[in-house]
């Protein structure tokens, strides 16, 4: 069963434009490699942190959707684990697609 996922995470600051599009990159390729679908990936760009994360106030975040059978989560989320680029990251599974629900028309009552 596929189900629709919302992924954010935040980059370390002082990566370069090259650093980040290959982290983006392989962080995408990790997903298609684990079966997931409809990826589509929006960069932010720096963001001032709500507290500072290892010494940094500012991050580079990145947000995620995707289909998948929820094997992807596990894989994805170990991997940023171990990256030392990564300060933080959140996998939601979301219960309606953010998309269909933005495109429904709202029926007015007569």
């Amino acid at each position: 069963m596929s189900r629709n996922y919302e992924m954010m995470y935040i980059l370390r600051p002082d990566l370069s434009e090259d650093q980040v599009s290959a982290a983006v990159t392989k962080y995408q390729d990790l997903l298609t490699e684990y079966g997931a679908t409809e990826i589509t990936n929006d960069v932010w760009g720096r963001r001032r942190l709500a507290y500072p994360i290892q010494k940094f106030n500012d991050g580079i975040y990145v947000l995620v959707h995707y289909s998948g059978d929820g094997k992807q989560v596990a894989a994805v989320e170990r991997m940023m684990r171990l990256s030392e680029d990564v300060l933080r990251f959140l996998s939601l599974k979301q219960e309606i697609p953010a998309v269909a629900e933005a495109a429904e028309p709202v029926a007015a009552e007569a």
